[in-house]
């Protein structure tokens, strides 16, 4: 079993910045690829970012590219979701989630964390 526990989330100007976090406990952090998925109200869950269990590989969904970084620190158990020039259309609850490989967190998640609320303001 892994635990992830979001935080970061708030309220934040178009324009803005955030980065969200994700602690893990349980089994051990480095052996899962870690994502970051976001719901925004009315519409399905969406991939945003994945990243390997080096942190060496990651991916981001086309919205996001330029503006988002997946990153992670092993030694802390830790991911992070680096959010600049942010807009409305990026307000949702993002959701931290894991999998045994990168290449699957895409599509599904063994593991997810409760949400934290991201809303900008134009």
């Amino acid at each position: 079993q892994v635990q992830l526990v979001e935080s970061g989330g708030g309220s934040v100007q178009a324009g803005g910045s955030l980065r969200l976090s994700c602690a893990a406990s349980g089994r051990a952090f480095s052996a899962y690829a870690m994502g970051w998925f976001r719901q925004a109200p009315g519409k399905k869950r969406e991939f945003v970012a994945a990243i390997d269990w080096s942190g060496g590989l990651t991916t981001h969904v086309d919205s996001v590219k330029g503006r988002f970084t997946i990153s992670r620190d092993n030694a802390k158990n830790t991911v992070y979701l680096q959010m600049n020039s942010l807009s409305s259309e990026d307000t949702a609850v993002y959701y931290c989630a894991a999998d045994s490989h990168i290449s699957v967190l895409r599509f599904r998640a063994a593991y997810w964390g409760q949400g934290t609320q991201v809303t900008v303001s134009s």
